[in-house]
């Protein structure tokens, strides 16, 4: 870990591209998220695993369904249910394997058990959304299909408040910590569109943790291991579609069945 420097009256970015946050930053930079008691979340069938390590990348997705018209809260929630069911009931695993869903109505909510709560207290719950790679990342589910379609600006918005909040908590540099699923397995996912908004997504992070008058221990990247990095693997050739289907998940020595 690496100190930061205070600026009176805002923030100095250093060093390998330090931001800042000060004690209650993290609280009020808090987006809205909707917890799983207020989607009405199913009880997993297995308590998740918890770590105290925190994660060191940020993993987008898409949910790789259709690209909805109603943006509405009820169909958010509408949204994080059937994820969940389609995860647990077809999966076989033991709860929804992403840690927040976006809606393109812009609506966060909470995925995973215990994602919020591990989140705030800066531990990561062990999530089954992008292969071989699940201890060390979060995933963030963006409602729709963006291979050709661009994600709509409400969603943008709020992918952007809740990524620059998660680089805040765990002190990540935006710049090497937001990823796409397809950066680290041979996937599609997050689609074209999304994917090349990433960089762009990168600098609003940025600019957002700047004006959060603040202090912030941030990670070194050359402490994260090799083997945490992106990998950059080929994109797959005729890639299947199914609904909340996005790639691999879940890695030869990774289990989440119940």
């Amino acid at each position: 870990m690496r100190g930061a420097a205070v600026l009176a009256g805002g923030v100095m970015l250093g060093g390998a591209g330090q931001v800042l946050t000060a004690p209650g930053a993290l609280a009020a930079n808090e987006p809205r998220v909707y917890t799983r008691s207020e989607w009405e979340a199913r009880k997993p069938t297995q308590t998740p695993q918890v770590l105290d390590t925190p994660p060191d990348h940020i993993v987008v997705h898409h949910t790789a369904t259709e690209n909805q018209s109603d943006t509405s809260r009820e169909r958010a929630f509408s949204l994080s249910r059937g994820i969940q069911n389609w995860h647990m009931d077809n999966n076989g695993w033991v709860d929804a394997g992403q840690h927040l869903t976006i809606s393109r109505g812009g609506h966060v909510m909470e995925g995973r058990w215990g994602s919020l709560p591990n989140i705030r207290d800066k531990r990561h719950v062990v999530g089954a959304h992008t292969a071989d790679h699940n201890s060390h990342t979060i995933g963030i589910e963006n409602e729709g299909s963006y291979g050709s379609a661009e994600p709509p600006a409400l969603l943008m918005g709020a992918l952007t408040e809740t990524l620059a909040w998660l680089c805040t908590v765990y002190g990540l540099d935006p710049r090497k910590a937001i990823v796409g699923h397809r950066d680290y397995n041979s996937t599609e996912c997050p689609g074209d569109k999304l994917y090349a908004r990433l960089d762009e997504l990168r600098g609003a992070v940025r600019e957002r943790q700047s004006q959060m008058a603040a202090r912030l221990e941030m990670m070194d990247y050359a402490e994260i291991p090799q083997e945490f990095r992106p990998s950059y693997p080929p994109l797959p050739r005729n890639e299947r579609v199914e609904r909340y289907y996005h790639g691999p998940v879940l890695g030869d020595g990774e289990r989440d069945a119940g």
